[in-house]
């Protein structure tokens, strides 16, 4: 199991979160997808698959932009 944690700028509420959620867990291999507003951080666990790039890249489609 993997852990990736991404800084994630312009959510700014629940159906932000839930976008970002909805958008990294249609990729394969995704267990669980943490979304914190406050901080602008996305924590994901996962198998070896997705890579941190396919994760930054499913964020970005879904309308916000990963920091750094």
């Amino acid at each position: 199991m993997t852990t990736t944690s991404l800084d994630v700028k312009g959510m700014t509420c629940g159906a932000c979160a839930r976008r970002v959620q909805k958008a990294v867990t249609a990729l394969g291999g995704v267990q669980k997808v943490d979304v914190d507003l406050e901080q602008g951080r996305v924590t994901v666990e996962h198998d070896e698959q997705p890579t941190r790039a396919a994760v930054a890249e499913a964020i970005t489609k879904s309308g916000y932009e990963v920091a750094g």
